[in-house]
């Protein structure tokens, strides 16, 4: 069985849904960030960590990636054009959205109060909305990101937008707000969401 080390308000919940899409039984430790128990399986102290025969995997993509690589499942197999759109466009969300969202988080409440910028908010959320335009360009046709079928990137798109929200970021363009409401009625989402 899985264990995920993470609260789920944190990139943890990206895990835990996609354990929930897969129907993969998991035990859930909701530890904070450099908390004890994380940094005895990851040295940085950051969640998530899926530990698995034993041995821990960190960074949420990564850990989706190697879930969905090893379910044959919210993936496109490797060397297709499909998977390379598929990963092209994850790497879009993590330098796009994620980042973003990350970069106010730390200048928010993360790093020491002497050297959080607050003006680098506004740029943030400029590049925020600029992204969600680009992203709404390349959405394909249908229910997910990618058109007739979910992948991991319909996770991390999703995480981002809920968090975007938390953060006050707007999520401006109407086809990414139709999308996460389609994706909150998920069942899977909203088994992990009850976490």
């Amino acid at each position: 069985m899985y264990r995920v080390i993470g609260t789920a308000k944190s990139r943890a919940f990206r895990v835990l849904w996609m354990l929930e899409e897969l129907g993969q039984p998991y035990e859930h430790i909701p530890a904070l960030p450099r908390s004890e128990g994380v940094a005895q399986v990851n040295p940085a102290g950051k969640v998530p960590v899926l530990i698995d025969d034993g041995t821990p995997i960190t960074d949420s993509t990564a850990i989706l990636t190697y879930l969905a690589d090893r379910h044959g499942d919210l993936t496109h197999p490797a060397g297709t054009l499909d998977r390379a759109r598929q990963d092209s466009l994850t790497q879009f969300l993590l330098d796009e959205f994620d980042a973003a969202l990350w970069l106010a988080a730390r200048h928010s409440f993360v790093l020491p109060p002497q050297m959080r910028l607050a003006a680098i908010k506004n740029t943030l959320m400029w590049e925020f909305e600029t992204s969600q335009k680009t992203l709404a360009h390349r959405m394909g046709d249908g229910p997910f990101l990618m058109g007739p079928r979910m992948t991991l990137a319909d996770v991390i798109l999703t995480h981002c937008l809920d968090w975007a929200l938390v953060a006050r970021f707007p999520v401006t363009e109407h086809r990414l707000s139709d999308y996460l409401d389609r994706m909150r009625q998920r069942p899977a989402y909203k088994a992990a969401a009850a976490r």
